[in-house]
């Protein structure tokens, strides 16, 4: 997963910022590596020069493979919570994407040492044809 910073003229950039950025990203979104082929970072101040509440922006927009890109924007009075803000935004949004399309997995039946009870997972099948045909 490729992550890319990007920042206005009013935010000053470096080499440490960018680190903090792509590490924070990695670490919030780490679940979607394999699914991401690149997140873009947008840093803005709002207002420029004057100071005021909400005027850091951070847009973050992800790739996902063989999807449309998807976009979230957090505001807020300091660039880590902006940051950290957006990162969670687009976890949820990658969340709803990805268990949209995957559903919510089924949970195995398991034996007391922890192995898959093959047994209880035909049985519960058999049940469940029978109560179809039943129907």
């Amino acid at each position: 997963m490729q992550i890319l910073v990007n920042s206005d003229n009013h935010i000053e950039s470096s080499i440490r910022l960018e680190e903090w950025v792509r590490t924070t990203i990695e670490s919030t979104l780490e679940r979607y590596e394999e699914d991401l082929t690149r997140i873009e970072v947008f840093l803005k101040d709002e207002n420029g020069d004057k100071p005021g509440p909400h005027d850091l922006s951070c847009r973050l927009e992800a790739r996902p493979k063989g999807h449309q890109p998807i976009s979230v924007l957090h505001k807020a009075d300091t660039l880590e919570q902006a940051i950290d803000g957006a990162a969670t935004k687009l976890d949820n949004a990658l969340e709803h994407l990805f268990g949209r399309l995957q559903g919510k997995p089924r949970a195995e039946k398991r034996t007391p040492n922890n192995q898959v009870d093959e047994a209880g997972l035909e049985e519960e099948f058999l049940e469940n044809e029978q109560a179809a045909l039943n129907s």
